[in-house]
């Protein structure tokens, strides 16, 4: 179907009635007045006092006159176990889905009230399609406007208000899915102190403070003379390549592939396992001289990497 026979098909709703006068579940009563005027905190006496009603030259209480909509509304139970039989209204929100309108939001509404509606007051509504607005790109999405006006009856047929609606009928904006974040490390007791480090850009190494080896990954015990107190001492950051491997496979969104995990010899003499930045896979080398770099990506999180000596340090 071409983009004029769909908005012809649209544009042939105009004046159509999308609701067919149908009747509230219950007539206007004081008990359903009462909940409205206590959820708005409305303390108008004409509301709920007759004597208050009677003084202002009403013929007793009067409901709120934003209620009128209110008289009218399927109910829970409508809503759950709708009529099999499709308005108007069916009719129209399939044909705009057609057209990849899917979303809805009301966008206004203004009434004109007739009349006081009283207790005892049957409530009937009508809707009819006023106008259908072109495609318009809106913060949402692109949409259309759907403009339509309720008519508001008593038993008798006469209109106590009027209200002109409007909905954005839109197809909703592609958001790019933000990117995944990194894996979280395993923290624990022994190593959270090397990623608060990290997080400073400070690339610490446990040392044992009674023999003063070194050893990475921290532990709770020196493994050299089983001594368990221990302090840090800051790396240079020089080191070389020890050994590596270039990760096609799995792929994980975070990162960016191919991914070069390294195993970076210090020249403290301690290793650790890291990712290479600028260089390419096949120009890194067993043995390279390398230097420390930062990854940092997300606010949580900081990573040391290294880069080849002389490579430049990318920001």
């Amino acid at each position: 179907m071409s983009d004029n026979e769909y908005e012809d098909r649209l544009q042939a709703w105009v004046g159509r009635e999308l609701l067919t006068r149908r009747f509230g579940q219950d007539s206007v009563n004081v008990p359903m007045i009462r909940h409205w005027v206590e959820a708005m905190e409305d303390g108008n006496p004409v509301y709920l006092d007759e004597a208050a009603a009677r003084e202002t030259g009403r013929d007793g209480v009067v409901a709120p006159a934003s209620m009128v909509q209110a008289w009218t509304m399927r109910g829970y139970a409508a809503s759950v176990r709708p009529d099999p039989a499709p308005t108007g209204s069916d009719e129209l929100t399939e044909l705009l889905a057609e057209g990849g309108y899917t979303s809805v939001v009301a966008t206004d509404s203004e009434f004109e009230f007739v009349r006081e509606l009283v207790p005892g007051d049957q409530v009937s509504v009508e809707e009819v399609v006023t106008s259908i607005s072109p495609e318009k790109k809106t913060g949402l999405g692109a949409g259309r406007f759907i403009s339509t006006v309720r008519t508001y009856r008593d038993a008798s047929g006469e209109v106590v208000a009027t209200q002109g609606w409007r909905l954005l009928r839109f197809r909703p904006a592609e958001k790019p899915a933000p990117k995944a974040l990194r894996p979280r490390p395993p923290i624990n007791p022994d190593n959270a102190f090397w990623f608060e480090a990290a997080r400073e850009h400070k690339l610490v190494i446990q040392r044992c403070a009674d023999c003063k080896s070194l050893r990475h990954p921290p532990g709770p015990c020196c493994p050299q003379c089983g001594s368990f107190a221990w302090d840090t001492v800051e790396a240079q950051g020089n080191g070389h390549v020890y050994s590596y491997v270039v990760n096609h496979h799995p792929r994980h969104p975070a990162f960016d592939y191919p991914l070069v995990v390294a195993v970076i010899e210090l020249t403290e003499g301690t290793r650790l396992i890291t990712n290479m930045t600028g260089v390419a896979p096949a120009d890194v080398e067993v043995g390279m001289p390398v230097v420390l770099d930062w990854i940092d990506p997300d606010p949580d999180l900081s990573l040391p990497a290294f880069r080849p000596a002389d490579a430049p340090e990318e920001r």
